[in-house]
């Protein structure tokens, strides 16, 4: 009898057990995999290992991944379904990609600046000047024959900033990269940098968080020879598929607005002002939302919001989508 007490004991012992574990097997977050297409400025720093270590320790069933290319490419391979999310930095062209219907819930996290560097000698003589003013000097020096200007070339946030510097100074891009002294590149910004350090006499146009990690680490022996001013500014922000659009209905939008939540935390953003310190001597990238909560009406606030706002906004309300308290 003790023995059949026992078996019986046992029975219900065995069966609650596997009872509890079918509910927390049930209950329990399921493995997800987020796709992040982005910028080869953010990737090359190293930046985005951190990101990715520090998010998959507090959401331990999501799994990142990066695709790293210029902007323009980034947008395409999330309007084609095979990215969840997009981490670039070109205003018209993200107005364009949330216009279309792609995105939804665009936030501003970060911005750093270009900075136009080359051989310390400087023998452009633009030292001093303003971005516009280097170029329109570059362009009379190249033509000279005595330097050369180094072109991402690539339809990236940088290529298109620089095009717009170049608008500015009354040429086109276009025209003059049919001229010797104008060499486009075809590559990512390290690339770039490395073919212009090679160069006898060569400049290109950069961002401060890649010019500093390959500077830093012996790639390059180019100088800052423009500073970073309001013609330079370069702003980063994050855009989620639009789970609507018909192409992007397979898309990750709940892991995605946890990673864009997550971006916006005050624990991203103080990495973010951090990193870089310890080896570069100052940050890469700056930390946009405490900025806005702590000076909002600086210089520096009015210049990003012209920059990279729509009407007023980093992201008009129209193209906002279970946006829960992501504005406020």
């Amino acid at each position: 009898m003790n023995t059949k007490i026992l078996a019986i004991i046992a029975i219900v012992i065995i069966t609650s057990g596997i009872g509890v574990y079918g509910v927390f097997e049930l209950t329990k977050p399921q493995n997800q995999h987020l796709i992040v297409s982005t910028t080869t400025s953010l990737y090359e720093t190293g930046f985005l290992d951190v990101l990715k270590t520090e998010f998959e320790s507090e959401y331990s069933h999501i799994n990142v991944s990066f695709i790293s290319q210029g902007t323009g490419l980034a947008i395409q391979t999330a309007k084609r379904g095979d990215a969840d999310m997009i981490l670039v930095h070109d205003a018209v062209r993200e107005l364009a990609f949330l216009e279309d219907g792609y995105g939804v819930n665009r936030k501003i996290i970060a911005y750093n600046f270009f900075v136009i560097v080359g051989p310390e000698s400087d023998p452009a003589q633009i030292i001093g000047m303003s971005p516009v003013e280097a170029l329109v000097q570059l362009k009379e020096v190249g033509e000279a024959g005595a330097i050369q200007w180094v072109s991402r070339g690539d339809d990236s946030g940088t290529h298109a900033n620089e095009k717009r510097l170049w608008t500015a100074a009354g040429f086109d891009a276009a025209e003059l990269s049919t001229e010797s002294w104008y060499i486009e590149a075809g590559s990512g910004m390290t690339a770039t940098l490395k073919l212009t350090d090679e160069k006898a006499n060569a400049y290109t146009m950069c961002d401060m968080g890649s010019y500093l990690n390959n500077y830093v680490n012996g790639n390059i022996e180019l100088e800052v020879v423009v500073e970073e001013g309001s013609d330079t500014l370069n702003v980063y922000s994050v855009i989620a598929n639009n789970p609507e659009k018909e192409e992007l209905v397979t898309a990750n939008f709940d892991a995605t607005m946890k990673f864009i939540n997550f971006l916006v935390s005050d624990k991203v953003q103080s990495i973010l002002d951090d990193f870089g310190t310890e080896d570069f001597g100052r940050t890469l990238f700056n930390p946009y939302i405490p900025l806005l909560e702590n000076d909002p009406v600086s210089d520096l606030v009015q210049w990003i919001q012209e920059l990279a706002y729509f009407n007023g906004t980093e992201c008009p309300v129209a193209y906002r989508h279970n946006s829960a308290n992501l504005y406020n």
